[in-house]
């Protein structure tokens, strides 16, 4: 059984970094997509960054491109999500989420299987 643990979030200025972090547990081998997704208030769900372990290939939200980064280190299957330029839009209930991929992750929530129970990131302007 998958299990994902998240940490890292907190409340920052506007400005500011914050870094998460995603540990997966259960997978046996490369070809699984660990993605970050996010949930504010009264909105849907939307995907932010995902990294295909077997090949670190890595695939960005518009919104996101350029301030945020996905990479994967340290233990095997731990994927971090560093946030630079946090503006108060960026204010949500992030989730990790992971699943079985062929080479090529995609920022879509049906995508995944596994989630974690959340970290909330908050920025004030």
């Amino acid at each position: 059984q998958v299990q994902l643990a998240e940490s890292g979030g907190g409340s920052v200025q506007a400005g500011g970094s914050l870094r998460l972090s995603c540990a997966a547990s259960g997978y046996f081998y490369d070809s699984v997509c660990m993605a970050w997704f996010r949930q504010a208030p009264g909105k849907e769900r939307e995907g932010v960054a995902a990294i295909f372990i077997g090949n670190n290939s890595t695939k960005y939200a518009a919104p996101v491109k350029g301030r945020f980064t996905i990479s994967q280190g340290g233990a095997k299957h731990t994927v971090y999500l560093q946030m630079n330029g946090l503006q108060p839009e960026d204010t949500a209930l992030y989730f990790c989420a992971s699943d079985v991929g062929v080479g090529y992750c995609y920022l879509s929530p049906s995508e995944y299987n596994s989630w974690g129970q959340g970290t909330q990131v908050t920025v004030s302007s």
